[in-house]
């Protein structure tokens, strides 16, 4: 239905589930304390299709530990809005520089053949630090994984997408980004900071890029959220610069997200989002 200058009643009135029909990607989906879960759900209730992406031995390797596919699979599935769609999952090394591409297809060819919606939520956590720590294996690492392979999956996306008709409305892409280019930045973790400042820098880039085929890029910055790797004294100082006296969850981020994604918000393009609830450095 073609939009009008002032909307019908009907077109006025939200659908229940604004993404049915639609498919979705998330990456780094595979904890159920994480974002990327709470994307995948907020898309699930919406009536998306979804794949989760995941990452099990870069979980493991951190503080967090790993989480079980099985239990965050059915944790996406039982908040689906629609009974027909699939919620499905899938591992990833996204260092390997042929795993986006792989993983795109992957993903589409398990939805159906279409791929509607990217949100690349993953990212290499730790193995970071301070100017003076910096080293190669550092830099290239955070490149490959926070940079390289989001850019490589926006391309294999973009390409899917471009097979459709013209104007076939539904393509987003949502990456993430982490504040660094806020007063005081990241100056404890710079790879990572630098990495994550690129993707906010080529947002508006990969907009122009991708308008044509009908595909909004957005950049959303969650701002300190609780995904279970911080506790004690330094958790409630956190906390306490927040005018809500709590830390950002997971869902906070996960509803704009989910919102970017549907067609209420086709007209927002090239913009980095910050969801900081008022958060005070």
């Amino acid at each position: 239905m073609p939009l009008l200058p002032h909307p019908t009643p009907g077109q006025l009135r939200r659908d229940p589930l604004p993404l049915r029909g639609r498919t979705a990607l998330v990456t780094g989906a595979s904890r159920r304390g994480g974002i990327g879960h709470a994307v995948a759900r907020r898309l699930a209730a919406y009536g998306a299709s979804v794949y989760l992406h995941h990452h099990v031995p870069h979980d493991a390797a951190r503080p967090w530990g790993a989480d079980r596919i099985d239990d965050v699979v059915a944790s996406v599935r039982e908040a689906a809005g629609d009974p027909a769609a699939a919620v499905l999952a899938g591992p990833g090394d996204l260092a390997d520089p042929a795993a986006p591409a792989e993983l795109v297809a992957r993903a589409a060819g398990a939805l159906g053949g279409r791929l509607d919606i990217l949100i690349a939520n993953h990212a290499l956590s730790g193995f970071d630090g301070p100017l003076d720590a910096l080293d190669v294996a550092m830099l290239d690492a955070h490149w490959a994984v926070d940079t390289r392979s989001v850019l490589l999956l926006v391309q294999a996306h973009a390409r899917l997408r471009a097979a459709l008709p013209p104007r076939t409305p539904g393509g987003r892409v949502v990456m993430m980004t982490s504040g660094q280019d806020i007063a005081g930045g990241m100056p404890g973790e710079l790879a990572y900071a630098l990495q994550k400042g690129a993707l906010a820098s080529v947002t508006r880039s990969l907009a122009t890029a991708l308008a044509e085929r009908a595909i909004t890029v957005n950049t959303v910055n969650p701002g300190p959220v609780d995904t279970d790797y911080m506790t004690g004294e330094d958790y409630e100082a956190i906390a306490a610069r927040f005018p809500a006296g709590r830390w950002g969850m997971p869902d906070d981020p996960a509803r704009l997200i989910a919102w970017l994604a549907t067609d209420e918000a086709e007209w927002i393009t090239g913009q980095v989002i910050d969801s900081e609830g008022g958060f005070r450095r």
